[in-house]
């Protein structure tokens, strides 16, 4: 049933639209609805459907289900919701459509092809570019067992499986204890009876109990079927036991090769429950939902366990389209597992309670575990929904490298609460040994990576002794003051390596300059990697394994890096004058002549004179020579 008259919004629609924007400010800032539109949800009926919100423009903008329409649509417009996207779509919703369907799960199916199809800017997306692969036992007398992903053959499907390798595994562990066949032949008894097929390599090599040439009956090969059955159900626990008490049989009555036979059996289904089981002493069935995200995606892991094994996983990814809640994704994702999969969720392991409206989720039990079996299996849920997370943005680096980049700098501008991105980021250290040979390095980075052409150097020049502070002090003026007076743009960010004695010198000399609040000023504690802010006592501790901080302790590092490589080379270089300075007749020229040859003071001193000859000629080379053995035996 459709409602509605008026223009037309959608050629592949089927359905016309009449605009109704009679709804005041004053309607709009208590989430009201207008005079028309409230006549509209007072005539919905208590009856499952599919609503559909529009625009002033005419345009979709939410789709949604309900197991009863007149209590679901109401209740958008009965309050202010704590959620800021229904919020926003309450505001923008001008008309409404309904259509009444039998069921709820008709419903269900409904709203997810309407979504595919108008794309609502309020609708969470779905990211669904894949099928997922099955595991089919086809209806047959002599029934395969292959993998799929579509649902083309008659039998019974199990799965889905969150990726083909692990559906392979469970093949494989099959194929290497049942003597199932490969072939696609449709064999039945007149078929066998005619030796109308031959016997393929598999029997040869013992996968494959030759049942096109009747050596195994239809009985028979309905045990094994039973206990693949039993494989796919996650009973691999129970097939463990059997297994075992078999071997145990065969053993007591003396028919070791059998038993021999069943041991590798046993031994196979041992390998695959240290692998696949989580909880061995979970009874009947769970579900579970697990939840991780970033700013732009949500991920869901499916689960469905019985006896602890694992037999459906799934992985799902929710596109964030405006600022919804976890909440609210987690509840999509239970409507979108058992519309896809055909499933009822009575008891589910969560980590955080559904987003529910009305009675939405009646007759659900959520469980929020907090030890336990439950909490290992949500705990193993969230590492591979982190993992599949992982995976999807490395997809997504390889083939859109700028994206990543336009990401990381977002998340660094929120994570240090930055007035705009921080395309260009400065970080200055200093170094010095007792106070001698001070140096101080400047290192740029642009777009989160190292930009080591824009790299600087500073000798101290004003500062006597060791004085961190001020040497910072003269470090920025004299940076800074030369980027102003030609013309180039400042940073966005500029980080010190230190704490608030470095970053207060740091105030003053932006302060002195007249660029302070221009540039965003921080310093970083060494020790506990902690950020502080000019004016601030507190420093804000940012996740460890944030990538805003990770780009923050690179730079840090690259600074102190290439401070001391500098460092190194003014001290080598000054022990370098200071000793050949000594001997008379031995000029800078000469100096560097030896030391681009010998390299080190070490390799010269232990030269001989006619090595020293080849460099610098026979009378300096003896000069040379008498002063280091003069020196010797002083």
């Amino acid at each position: 049933m459709l409602v509605g008259s008026g223009r037309t919004i959608d050629e592949t629609g089927g359905f016309t639209i009449e605009i109704t924007p009679d709804r005041t400010p004053e309607d709009i800032r208590s989430n009201r609805p207008g005079r028309q539109l409230r006549q509209k949800i007072l005539a919905l009926p208590e009856a499952p459907g599919v609503y559909m919100y529009l625009d002033r423009h005419g345009k979709v903008i939410y789709v949604g289900k309900a197991k009863r329409l007149k209590r679901r649509v109401s209740s958008y417009f009965n309050r202010i919701h704590d959620s800021v996207r229904t919020n926003l779509l309450v505001r923008n919703i001008v008309d409404m459509r309904f259509i009444v369907v039998h069921t709820e799960e008709d419903a269900l199916h409904l709203e997810n092809a309407m979504i595919k199809q108008y794309q609502p800017r309020y609708n969470v997306l779905l990211k669904d570019d894949k099928s997922y692969p099955w595991i089919v036992v086809t209806k047959e007398p002599f029934p395969r067992v292959f993998m799929t992903r579509t649902k083309g053959e008659t039998g019974r499907y199990y799965g889905p499986y969150s990726n083909a390798q692990s559906a392979k595994v469970v093949l494989q562990l099959i194929r290497d204890i049942f003597p199932i066949r490969s072939c696609r032949h449709y064999l039945d008894e007149k078929g066998i009876a005619r030796n109308k097929y031959r016997l393929c390599l598999d029997y040869h090599i013992k996968k494959c109990g030759g049942m096109c040439r009747g050596l195994m009956n239809q009985e028979d090969y309905g045990r094994v079927i039973a206990q693949v059955r039993q494989i796919l159900n996650g009973e691999t626990v129970l097939l463990e036991h059997h297994l075992k008490d078999e071997m145990q049989r065969l053993s007591d009555e003396w028919r070791f090769e059998e038993a021999q036979v069943v041991k590798e059996k046993y031994e196979a289904v041992l390998r695959y429950n240290a692998k696949s089981v989580i909880a061995r002493a979970e009874e009947g069935d769970v579900d579970m939902l697990a939840y991780v995200d970033n700013p732009s995606a949500a991920y869901i892991c499916f689960m469905h366990l019985h006896r602890g094994a694992v037999v459906q996983s799934v992985n799902l990814e929710f596109r964030r389209t405006m600022q919804e809640t976890p909440e609210e994704i987690l509840a999509l994702a239970i409507g979108e597992i058992s519309r896809r999969f055909d499933i009822a969720l009575r008891e589910i392991i969560v980590p955080f309670l559904p987003y529910q409206q009305d009675d939405e989720f009646e007759g659900v039990n959520f469980i929020i575990p907090q030890r336990g079996d439950k909490k290992k299996i949500l705990e193993v849920g969230q590492k591979n929904a982190r993992q599949y997370m992982t995976d999807r943005e490395k997809q997504r680096e390889q083939l859109n490298p700028e994206r990543s980049v336009d990401n990381l700098m977002e998340q660094m501008k929120r994570d240090f609460h930055l007035p705009v991105q921080p395309r260009h980021i400065e970080c200055f250290d200093n170094s010095n040994i007792q106070g001698t040979n001070p140096v101080a390095s400047c290192v740029v980075f642009r777009n989160g990576k190292p930009s080591k052409r824009d790299y600087r150097h500073f000798c101290i020049k004003t500062v006597v002794g060791a004085d961190d502070f001020a040497s910072m002090k003269e470090v920025l003026h004299r940076r800074y003051t030369r980027m102003m007076a030609e013309g180039d743009k400042l940073p966005d960010m500029v980080v010190v390596d230190g704490g608030k004695g470095q970053l207060s010198a740091a105030v003053e000399a932006f302060d002195e300059m007249g660029i302070r609040g221009e540039v965003t000023l921080v310093g970083i504690a060494k020790r506990l990697e902690e950020i502080y802010y000019p004016g601030d006592s507190l420093p804000l501790y940012i996740d460890k394994k944030s990538p805003s901080l990770r780009v923050i302790q690179h730079m840090r590092d690259e600074a102190h890096r290439f401070g001391i490589t500098h460092h190194r080379d003014r001290r080598s270089k000054g022990q370098v004058v200071s000793e050949l300075d000594a001997i008379k007749g031995i000029g800078p020229a000469s100096q560097t002549l030896l030391m681009k040859h010998f390299k080190s003071l070490k390799r010269l001193r232990e030269a001989s004179v006619d090595e020293m000859a080849q460099v610098v000629g026979q009378a300096k080379a003896r000069v040379i020579f008498e002063y280091f053995a003069n020196k010797i035996n002083n």
